[in-house]
């Protein structure tokens, strides 16, 4: 297995774990309260994330269909998928807050289930890492199914989907941690 599914696979893992400990013990009126009108709660972090993982990794995996086998070392995303990552989807100072696409926004409330739905969305994404690791991820592209102009490579595609679950899993981490929240 290259080093890079490797690291995604650990990822996941990661933000399984988190995303477990995040809602051990809530409250349908905690897992839904927003510290403010325009946040959103911890459910809707994670419902994000789903719905995330359910429109862009089906994208990606008809991406790789017919494609010759030829794995990659590493993900070497061009020069728009590093900007991308870094300004749009990686948590920092230097990230621009943007609207979710209207295809990804989250349910306005949500039950227990959605970390179940979420993690099960993770394996999808796992077994989609794991099928093209097999693939030269840095030469496929795929259509963004947001914004169907702009195509990302495979690889590029699978570290949105990986980082963007770490930037939201620390959103709704915080929404746990902000004054006000129910005990």
């Amino acid at each position: 297995m290259a080093t890079w599914s490797a690291r995604l696979l650990s990822e996941l893992d990661a933000a399984d774990e988190r995303a477990r400990k995040l809602i051990d013990g809530l409250s349908a009126e905690q897992l839904n309260w927003q510290p403010a009108p325009d946040t959103w709660s911890v459910g809707q972090c994670l419902d994000h994330l789903r719905v995330m993982n359910d429109v862009y990794l089906p994208a990606m995996a008809e991406a790789l269909e017919g494609k010759p086998k030829g794995a990659a070392e590493e993900i070497a995303p061009g020069w728009f998928g590093r900007l991308f990552l870094k300004k749009v989807v990686e948590p920092s100072p230097e990230s621009v807050r943007a609207k979710a696409p209207k295809k990804i926004i989250p349910a306005s409330r949500v039950d227990g289930s959605v970390v179940e739905r979420l993690l099960a969305g993770n394996q999808n994404a796992r077994k989609l890492i794991e099928r093209a690791s097999e693939y030269n991820v840095n030469r496929i592209r795929f259509k963004n199914p947001f914004i169907p102009v702009i195509r990302f490579t495979v690889g590029t595609g699978l570290m949105i989907v990986v980082r963007h679950e770490h930037r939201h899993l620390l959103q709704a981490e915080r929404v746990r941690e902000a004054e006000g929240f129910p005990q």
